[in-house]
């Protein structure tokens, strides 16, 4: 059986590295994204540039999309430049962006009445996961068309579920993004807390991580926590648009996420306040205003 030809659209913070993932593996790459320089910096790696999504899906078999949110996702396949201007019966689409349960499963149906394939597929691990091929992929679709992607999912990632149908995987990207924002939030008051009350940081950090308060959030982002360092792995912007999607999304099962909605806005204060290009781990930063303390500091 002949191997699928690849495209990629979206080359950003996640889509670059995810890109030169799948070229490190073998698969031979077409790709596209608004901004010509990462389309020529992954180019430079040996993918074949293209003009538009359209030329991307005349060129592949499975197109791979990484792209902020529904309107962007809605924009790269719709017109005359669109990816469905230029993809075949059989196509298969790989969304690995975080978006809209409902609006994945409203474009799946579409593209499924033109024989076109949808796997949404959005991913956890940050900007780390991405350039290490460690993320966790959590796939909706159907048996084969699942089956088809897993070999690209298995040069970007490390724990791959096949979780439900169309649009499940887009539901437990919501649930993960709950559970990263709450913890994220959990450690900052716990680090303001013990900042404040004169214990060092780091020390909190090195304790909570030995014991049931362990979790990933203070392994992959501990050092931002303790240098202030907020430069984006990933936004706040785009933390605060998913959390809009899990609230979007209980809402329409009549599901109470009272939490969930406090660090929403959170998240939408500090957006206000000019830190929305932040990593989400500046989280820390709004609680260290309530507190007006910063930690580390003498108390």
């Amino acid at each position: 059986m002949a191997r699928d030809r690849v495209g990629f659209v979206g080359l950003g913070v996640m889509g670059k590295p995810m890109a030169r993932n799948l070229l490190a593996a073998g698969i031979e790459l077409v790709v596209f994204s608004r901004t010509r320089a990462s389309v020529d910096d992954v180019a430079g790696d040996g993918a074949t540039a293209a003009a538009s999504p359209r030329e991307v899906a005349e060129r592949a078999d499975v197109t791979i999309l990484m792209l902020p949110d529904s309107p962007q996702v809605r924009e790269v396949l719709d017109g005359d430049d669109g990816l469905l201007a230029g993809a075949r019966e059989g196509t298969l689409v790989i969304d690995m962006s975080t978006i809209s349960p409902v609006v994945t499963r409203e474009i799946a149906e579409r593209c499924g009445e033109r024989g076109i394939g949808w796997v949404d597929a959005p991913v956890s691990g940050g900007d780390v996961g991405a350039r290490e091929a460690t993320l966790s992929i959590m796939a909706g679709g159907s048996d084969e068309d699942f089956a088809r992607a897993k070999p690209l999912f298995e040069a970007l990632g490390k724990t791959i579920v096949h979780v439900g149908p169309v649009g499940a995987g887009q539901v437990v990207k919501a649930c993960n993004q709950v559970v990263v924002a709450l913890t994220i939030e959990a450690v900052a008051e716990a680090l303001v807390l013990g900042s404040r009350a004169g214990v060092d940081p780091a020390t909190i950090i090195e304790v909570l991580s030995g014991g049931l308060a362990a979790n990933k959030v203070m392994e992959v982002r501990g050092r931002n926590f303790l240098e202030h360092d907020f430069t984006p792995g990933f936004r706040i912007d785009l933390h605060h648009k998913d959390l809009g999607i899990a609230l979007e999304t209980a809402r329409e099962y009549g599901v109470a996420l009272p939490n969930t909605a406090a660090v929403d806005q959170m998240l939408q204060a500090l957006r206000s306040n000019g830190r929305g290009d932040c990593d989400h781990s500046a989280l820390l930063t709004h609680i260290e205003d309530l507190a007006q303390h910063t930690t580390g500091a003498t108390a």
